[in-house]
């Protein structure tokens, strides 16, 4: 019989044996002794067996533990304790290895390190994992669907995809918003915090998540660690890289839900859906005409009759109602925007901000698209090239213009005399001819204003 009760030293237990009675056992089962922890066929249980060599128990929840020690660790589990403290910033843990791995993140230690590309890290597991991205193994499958994991937690996430379960709900009153995984639930808690724990080194500016901090760091570095496998062309953003491999397989994902066309980017999407919705976000500031592209030329046209907001039965004009979803205001002309970082760059044609610079000879630009073309005038990029000549240019609107000259297109024509051009410039000069006007028109559009 056990006890289980416990004792600071071995001389105080006294343990009383008794001897056995000696018992007889038949002729056919004398080769076979008998014991306590049978089954129905005879076999000693070898799960009974471990469970045996189990001594230490705890008192609060009865698990069982073979050594002591474990038995200590896990009474910490019930009281709390944290007797491990850290030196630097006084945080406290239970167990001593959690510590050795915390005092890493101040000594900047990395003690692990890969075999094949020698980049180093603090935590084995975080090792391990990094391995698989070289060895393409994924040894976590989702038993209902057979998807596999190179990670765990990404397998139990993908679990309550099925299952529909999120465990881990936000403590505000306010949203009661409930997540699948835990650190989705860290990422948004910081929404109601204004936590951004993550900084730059080079400029100080701070963010929430630690993916926009990398996407960040690659403004000042230049550097374009996505290649394309086919062309070896590089790019900064993974979603670039996405879209430019569409160039070469012709996937469309993007399909519009009205007329069921698809395109290869979601920009051209949004774009189409204008046809069918009659938004017009993009406003001349000389004629306040809104075409429904950006790229369209405007010019003034007094003869054109004004046309209002609403119909002659009432009802609300697509515009209108385009208009309503546009939220952010600017404060400087009153001008709105769908999204808050249209509005952001908008706002930069009243400022003068130009917070985008090349670090090469130092020119600034309010946009990074428009400092992405300037540096090729240093590199001598030409990333667009023609697949009937293979001729190389720096920019995409030459490449498309220098096509033509092999398909003889010209989509620009004159609305008065039918004359056809290659490049929508020359129309634009051509107009002047017969209407005598300026073609200089300023267009205001999410990348600030310039000249059609």
């Amino acid at each position: 019989i056990s006890c289980f009760r416990c004792f600071p030293e071995s001389s105080a237990v006294s343990v009383k044996r008794e001897e056995p009675s000696p018992t007889k056992v038949s002729a056919q089962n004398k080769s076979a002794p008998e014991t306590s922890a049978t089954v129905d066929h005879g076999e000693t249980s070898r799960a009974d067996a471990g469970e045996e060599k189990k001594k230490h128990q705890c008192r609060v929840c009865n698990k069982r533990f073979s050594f002591k020690h474990d038995l200590t660790r896990h009474i910490r589990v019930h009281t709390g304790e944290k007797p491990y403290h850290c030196l630097t910033c006084q945080k406290t843990f239970a167990l001593k290895s959690t510590l050795d791995k915390h005092r890493r993140t101040h000594t900047g230690e990395k003690s692990y390190h890969c075999l094949i590309c020698q980049k180093t890290f603090a935590r084995k597991f975080v090792l391990d994992n990094h391995r698989r991205t070289h060895t393409g193994e994924k040894p976590h499958s989702c038993t209902i669907c057979t998807k596999t994991f190179t990670q765990k937690r990404n397998l139990d996430a993908h679990r309550r995809k099925h299952t529909g379960e999120r465990p881990y709900s936000c403590s505000c009153r306010v949203c009661n918003k409930r997540f699948r995984d835990k650190h989705d639930l860290t990422r948004h808690n910081r929404v109601h915090t204004g936590e951004k724990p993550y900084h730059c080194l080079t400029c100080q500016k701070t963010f929430a998540l630690k993916s926009n901090l990398v996407k960040h760091r690659i403004t000042h570095t230049g550097e374009k660690p996505f290649r394309c496998l086919t062309c070896q062309k590089t790019f900064a953003r993974k979603f670039v890289l996405d879209n430019h491999r569409r160039k070469h397989t012709g996937e469309k994902p993007y399909h519009c839900l009205t007329c069921q066309k698809t395109f290869a980017r979601k920009f051209v999407l949004d774009a189409h859906r204008r046809t069918h919705t009659g938004e017009r976000p993009y406003s001349c500031s000389v004629c306040e005409k809104s075409p429904e592209q950006k790229h369209q030329s405007l010019r003034p046209n007094k003869s054109a009759p004004e046309t209002s907001a609403t119909v002659d039965d009432g009802e609300t004009s697509r515009a209108d109602a385009g208009e309503e979803k546009k939220k952010h205001r600017c404060r400087v002309c009153n001008k709105r925007f769908s999204f808050k970082h249209d509005l952001t760059r908008h706002i930069r044609v009243h400022t003068g901000e130009k917070p985008y610079h090349c670090l090469t000879c130092q020119k600034t630009f309010a946009l990074k698209y428009n400092l992405d073309t300037h540096r090729r005038t240093h590199t001598g990029e030409k990333p667009y090239h023609c697949l009937t000549c293979q001729k190389t240019f720096a920019r995409k609107f030459v490449l498309d213009n220098h096509r033509r000259t092999h398909t003889g297109e010209k989509p620009h024509s004159c609305t008065i005399c039918n004359k056809t051009f290659t490049q929508k410039r020359n129309l634009d000069s051509h107009r002047t001819k017969h209407t005598g006007e300026s073609s200089i028109c300023v267009l205001q559009g999410k990348e600030g204003s310039r000249l059609c």
